[in-house]
């Protein structure tokens, strides 16, 4: 549990480094939107209640000119780089999401439109703040950009509500389905590697696979044999016909499915045989 801790959240120079940027926007915007008209200075505002940054925070990120205001003015002379980090927050995405598991490096947040974020915590992992038997979570958050990270803006609002085994399953699924087809977000900044891009990342294995079909082509089982002979070899051939579709390249979910049946039909034909063995 450790390792999670320390590998769910930023740096403690980068956590610091997101909280005097973040709170230093905040405090302009709630300059010129006297949200919190008592608030006078940074620190005032740094050590004021959550829920009264909350109030800003909302208020900011209906303005996105905010931002840009905030950049041009430099209020708090911050260099170059420091500016490029907020001025990339007008990418935000607010609004409610499930926080559906940890992993190592992010929890995954899922959106009501099927998005799917890596998340980083801040100073604290998520599974700090939250206890893992909780999850599904639900989080009413702002997710900014972050030196190539994804993070929350330190402010989310928790739902306590306990949800049954079949959302928890749909959303295990929506998951599942982000991570198979490279769909997890986990930057802002840059985009997923194209189909084309993946492959070319990949071992071509098509050489080897046709060479195994080949080969398997080859067993037979005669009238002298034990029927499951003939089921395995049967079980074995439509398998590396399906692998052959796979290792293709072509993404044809067509052949897919055809082959995959076809592997089915061998699949219960040998549990057929298997049945009628007597001891």
């Amino acid at each position: 549990m450790e390792i999670l801790k320390i590998l769910m959240k930023l740096s403690t120079q980068e956590a610091n480094l997101f909280f005097e940027l973040t709170w230093a926007l905040q405090f302009f915007a709630n300059q010129r939107l006297k949200v919190l008209p008592s608030i006078k200075t940074l620190n005032e505002y740094i050590v004021c209640p959550t829920q009264e940054k909350v109030k800003v925070r909302d208020a900011l990120y209906k303005s996105k000119q905010l931002i840009d205001m905030f950049v041009e003015e430099n209020p708090q002379e911050f260099s170059q780089d420091k500016l490029l980090i907020v001025s990339n927050w007008k990418g935000y995405v607010k609004g409610d999401f499930y926080i559906e598991r940890f992993l190592k490096k992010q929890a995954i947040f899922v959106s009501n439109d099927n998005q799917v974020y890596g998340v980083c915590g801040l100073h604290q992992g998520f599974d700090e703040m939250i206890d893992p038997a909780d999850l599904p979570f639900l989080v009413h958050a702002v997710l900014l950009p972050f030196l190539g990270k994804i993070v929350y803006d330190g402010l989310f609002q928790a739902y306590h509500i306990q949800f049954g085994g079949g959302i928890r399953g749909n959303l295990k699924e929506r998951y599942m389905i982000a991570k198979q087809n490279n769909r997890v977000i986990e930057s802002f900044e840059s985009q997923p590697l194209s189909e084309q891009s993946k492959t070319q990342l990949l071992r071509d294995w098509e050489p080897e696979v046709n060479d195994l079909y080949e080969r398997a082509k080859h067993l037979k089982a005669g009238s002298n044999y034990p029927f499951t002979y003939g089921a395995a070899f049967g079980l074995v051939k439509a398998s590396l016909q399906f692998a052959q579709v796979v290792v293709s390249h072509s993404k044809d979910l067509n052949a897919m499915y055809k082959s995959l049946k076809k592997v089915q039909r061998e699949l219960t034909k040998a549990f057929t045989i298997i049945g009628r063995e007597e001891e």
